[in-house]
């Protein structure tokens, strides 16, 4: 990733994103082409404050092929994102740019054994069961069991230990206030989730830089 010095995440905010998304593209290189993966994830501390994530795919998936005993891995995990007007600035000679968050995590992925899946499934679901309370959590142990056997056989389980971390809000961090204001306008005024997002991203930034 090219991150401008200006934009950079730190690895707190990263973590906060990828905690918060849980969701992103595991690429692996292969000899013709890179190949992806849309994944749900989780992310957990990993040995010597390192970081590991959790995922899985379906046995049809050949990305588990791929990975094998272990392969270099990316996983790219996209936060909220928005054009931006450059008529929203309220200052003239602007250009028109689009604002996001990202994260780039680089590492090894390898293969879990099989036993792992039934823990790895409640783990994930679980995490993202509680984001629907006052729902009553679905847990593995609502399914027949023969059934939830059949299930976990059909999927395989990936672990990356990351080596890397590359993050970037790109959030004008390095424009005056009145643009920061008209920006926050326009976007408040599209009104779609992402440009509601990044508003929200943009006051905060806003609130650092000019009080």
């Amino acid at each position: 990733m090219y991150q401008h010095p200006a934009f950079r995440m730190s690895r707190d905010d990263a973590v906060s994103l990828l905690t918060a998304r849980s969701f992103g593209l595991l690429v692996v290189p292969t000899a013709a082409a890179p190949f992806g993966v849309h994944v749900p994830f989780l992310v957990d501390d990993g040995p010597a404050g390192t970081l590991r994530v959790t995922l899985h795919v379906a046995r049809a998936n050949p990305v588990h092929e791929l990975i094998g005993g272990g392969a270099d891995a990316l996983l790219v995990c996209q936060g909220p994102d928005s054009y931006i007007s450059p008529d929203w600035y309220g200052t003239d000679n602007q250009v028109p740019t689009w604002l996001y968050a990202s994260v780039h995590l680089k590492g090894r992925a390898r293969v879990l054994p099989a036993e792992d899946n039934r823990a790895h499934v409640d783990r994930l679901s679980g995490w993202f069961e509680e984001r629907l309370r006052p729902k009553t959590p679905w847990t593995s142990a609502k399914m027949d069991q023969k059934k939830l056997a059949a299930m976990l056989k059909a999927i395989v389980a990936i672990a990356l230990d990351v080596t890397g971390i590359e993050a970037q809000n790109k959030l004008i961090q390095h424009k005056g206030e009145t643009e920061h204001a008209g920006a926050v306008a326009g976007l408040r005024g599209l009104g779609t989730a992402d440009a509601l997002a990044i508003a929200t991203m943009l006051e905060a930034v806003a609130q650092r830089k000019f009080g």
